[in-house]
C-alpha cells in the first residue's frame, strides 16, 4: 500500500494543486484536507502548501494556525508524524509553535520572485534522506515575508543542533544566518520559504531537485 500524504487547502492557498502532483511523482497517494476540517483522514504525513492563506490578514498564517485541521496536525505531528510547511506553510507552522522563529517582511521590503540555491544543510530528516550533506540544489523562491527571525537564544540552538535544514547560498530577503529552512527536533518537522513543489519536473522548473524533499518523505514513511 503506498503511503497517503495529506494536502491542506485553505482559503487563499495557490499551491495545493503543486504539491499535490509532487506527492503523486513521488509515489504516494494524495489526500485533499480542507482547513476547516479536524479530519485527517489517516494519512501517514502532510504538506502545508503555499499561497496567501485567510489573505495573510493579521500576520501571515496567524489565522490558517488556528484553523481545525491544524489543530489535528499539531496533536498528530507531537507523536511523530511527518509535516512539510512550504512558504505559507512554514509561516503557518511557526505560527502554530511546531517550529521556532518567525518570517517578517522582507530586507528591502519587496516581494521577491527568482530560482534560487540553497545548501542542504541537514539532510536526516524526514523530508531530507534523500539528499547528501552540503548538496547544492536549485528551486524557486516567490515571497514578499520570508526573512527568517529569531532570537540569539533559538538561534544558537538551531545551530547547535544542526536544525537548520537548509541556507540560501545568496539570501534574497536577509534571513538571519541566511537560514531558509529548519526543523524541528525530532527531524519530522520541516519548514522552509523555497517552493520544492515547483522544481519536481524537467519541463516546468528550473530543475527537479525538489522531488527529492517528497521521495525522502515516502522512503520515511515506509521504513
Amino acid at each position: 500500500m503506498s503511503a497517503r500524504i495529506g494536502v491542506i487547502t485553505f482559503p487563499g492557498t495557490l499551491d495545493d494543486v503543486d504539491a499535490a502532483r509532487a506527492v503523486r511523482l513521488a509515489g504516494a497517494e494524495v489526500v485533499d484536507l480542507w482547513h476547516n476540517d479536524a479530519d485527517l483522514k489517516n494519512v501517514d504525513a502532510v504538506v502545508v502548501p503555499g499561497g496567501f492563506s485567510y489573505g495573510d490578514y493579521l500576520r501571515c498564517g496567524a489565522i490558517s494556525a488556528l484553523a481545525p485541521v491544524m489543530q489535528s496536525v499539531i496533536e498528530s505531528a507531537k507523536g511523530g508524524m511527518p509535516v512539510l510547511g512550504i512558504c505559507n506553510g512554514f509561516q503557518i507552522l511557526t505560527e502554530a509553535g511546531l517550529l521556532p522563529g518567525a518570517l517578517t517582511r522582507n530586507e528591502g521590503l519587496h516581494f521577491n520572485c527568482d530560482d534560487t540555491h540553497l545548501v542542504v544543510e541537514n539532510n536526516t530528516t524526514a523530508w531530507t534522506s534523500g539528499y547528501t550533506e552540503k548538496e547544492h540544489i536549485l528551486i524557486p523562491h516567490k515571497h514578499a515575508e520570508g526573512r527568517y527571525q529569531a532570537s540569539a537564544e533559538t538561534i544558537a540552538e538551531l545551530e547547535g543542533e544542526g536544525r537548520v535544514v537548509f541556507r540560501y547560498t545568496v539570501n534574497p530577503n536577509g534571513s538571519l544566518h541566511d537560514i531558509a529552512g529548519v526543523a524541528s527536533a525530532d527531524g519530522r518537522i520541516v519548514g522552509l520559504m523555497p517552493h520544492p513543489e515547483h522544481a519536481v519536473e524537467a519541463l516546468t522548473g528550473p530543475s527537479v531537485d525538489g522531488l527529492t524533499m517528497f521521495i525522502s518523505a515516502v522512503s520515511t514513511i515506509g521504513a
